[in-house]
């Protein structure tokens, strides 16, 4: 299974339309994750035409895009791995024990809010940030985040440059 994992969108200030280097990874998807801070929910059905999409709600998302389905956290299973989502994962400081409390059957914890792209293991849990593709801040690149997963197992996850 190939999981395409997007963060901070900021649309429309940021995402005026699927970048094309977006949109490239995003034709090979089999499942969308957006760890929130989309802004309109029109991103979330743009994105739904590639693959099916899970996303939850960051602290810029509106009424609008938790009318669309997006909660605060959301827990899946994508072919046996179990995945937590969540937007803002608080400081870096005891991170991987934070989340391995508040998602104790996670396999991967997937959160945004920072725009900082990461992929971290602690504490009996793997993190991961996907970056912003459309506001990289103080990062060299806009970024996405892919993921290979067959039989509960995270056989590659990658952090991807798109700018």
């Amino acid at each position: 299974m190939r999981v395409v994992v997007l963060s901070d969108t900021h649309a429309p200030r940021r995402w005026k339309s699927c970048p094309p280097a977006v949109a490239g990874h995003l034709r090979h998807a089999d499942v969308i994750l957006h760890a929130g801070d989309v802004c309109v929910a029109e991103v979330l059905d743009e994105l739904a035409q590639y693959a099916p999409v899970t996303a939850v709600c960051g602290n810029n998302d509106g009424p609008d895009v938790v009318a669309w389905g997006a909660p605060e956290t959301a827990s899946l299973e994508l072919a046996g791995l179990r995945v937590a989502m969540i937007h803002d994962s608080g400081q870096a400081k005891g991170r991987t024990a934070r989340m391995r409390r508040r998602f104790p059957e996670a396999d991967l914890v997937v959160f945004g809010h920072s725009h900082i792209p990461m992929d971290v293991t602690g504490d009996g849990v793997r993190v991961f940030n996907p970056g912003s593709p459309t506001d990289r801040r103080r990062q060299p690149h806009g970024t996405v985040g892919l993921l290979d997963v067959e039989d509960g197992v995270l056989l590659d996850a990658r952090i991807v440059p798109v700018t």
